[in-house]
């Protein structure tokens, strides 16, 4: 009997050749230069299916002082403080602590200080290199590219701001109003959030009701002690079919860059750029999947 012929590789896929345009939103004390490194890795795996691709770092407009920073000591370096390190964020969290009729403490509100300027810096960014495919976005940054997404997904969403300002919410950012029916772009077709959460609180709650239509891929770190697993989760219950796409890996607050998580960003993206659809269920927690530790 002769021998049956080998089995052919499968062929290669074949890189996209449009472009792949995607937000790029650093965490809180971080920078867009800082982001970059830390997204080396992400950058590199994105580049092999689309060779075209852009990513745009945006800076958010809050300066830090040394006091913003959680745990930054100078004294304790012996550093002065005119050579902290270039930190900012898209918002300052401020708590408000509320009173009842007879001056008692009766809850807090969280208020994040700054946001609409934050917002907006994303909002210029758009009008200067859009329109985008997508957001990535790493802790606070996370936050905001869900509120990004949140807020380009059209005329619900804008109805939904106008009925919580109503009732003392936060207004529909003006940053956001555009020339594509009426928004700065039209929607996005995806967000990955890196450790994202949700903000807290009345003032902002027209971001996730209704629940987030774009596709979200929420990525959560197993010893996450600064955005911890069940903070996370909030997020990623705001999202619509959110519990199907959650990656958890074994590290903490970082955006991983071993191939594992590597895999499930690119594939969660290759599935919305080719643009099959709701994607399969790709949850994965790290007892799932196969890692060199």
């Amino acid at each position: 009997m002769a021998p049956a012929p080998p089995t052919p590789k499968p062929a290669a896929a074949t890189p996209s050749t449009r472009p792949l345009k995607v937000l790029m939103l650093h965490g809180f004390t971080q920078s867009p230069t800082l982001f970059h490194a830390k997204t080396r890795a992400l950058s590199k795996a994105l580049s092999k299916p689309f060779p075209n691709l852009h990513l745009s770092y945006v800076p958010a407009p809050h300066r830090l002082a040394v006091a913003d920073i959680p745990g930054y000591n100078p004294e304790a370096l012996d550093m002065p403080i005119s050579e902290a390190p270039e930190a900012y964020g898209w918002w300052r969290r401020k708590d408000h602590i509320m009173k009842d009729g007879q001056g008692k403490e009766a809850e807090t509100e969280v208020v994040y200080e700054g946001i609409e300027k934050g917002l907006q810096s994303v909002a210029d960014c758009i009008r200067e290199e859009g329109p985008f495919d997508g957001v990535v976005g790493f802790s606070q940054g996370a936050a905001a590219a869900a509120m990004v997404a949140s807020l380009l997904e059209g005329r619900t969403r804008k109805d939904a701001f106008g009925k919580a300002e109503a009732k003392g919410g936060m207004p529909y950012p003006s940053s956001f109003r555009g020339e594509v029916d009426g928004f700065v772009q039209a929607p996005l077709k995806f967000a990955v959030c890196y450790s994202g959460f949700r903000a807290p609180g009345r003032f902002y709650k027209a971001f996730y009701e209704p629940q987030i239509r774009t596709e979200v891929l929420n990525v959560l770190g197993q010893v996450d002690v600064v955005v911890d697993e069940v903070r996370g989760m909030q997020l990623v219950s705001v999202c619509e079919g959110g519990e199907g796409r959650v990656v958890v890996h074994p590290g903490g607050h970082f955006v991983p860059s071993q191939k594992p998580w590597l895999d499930a960003v690119v594939g969660f993206i290759k599935q919305r750029m080719e643009g099959e659809g709701k994607t399969e269920k790709i949850e994965k927690r790290v007892e799932d999947m196969d890692v060199p530790f």
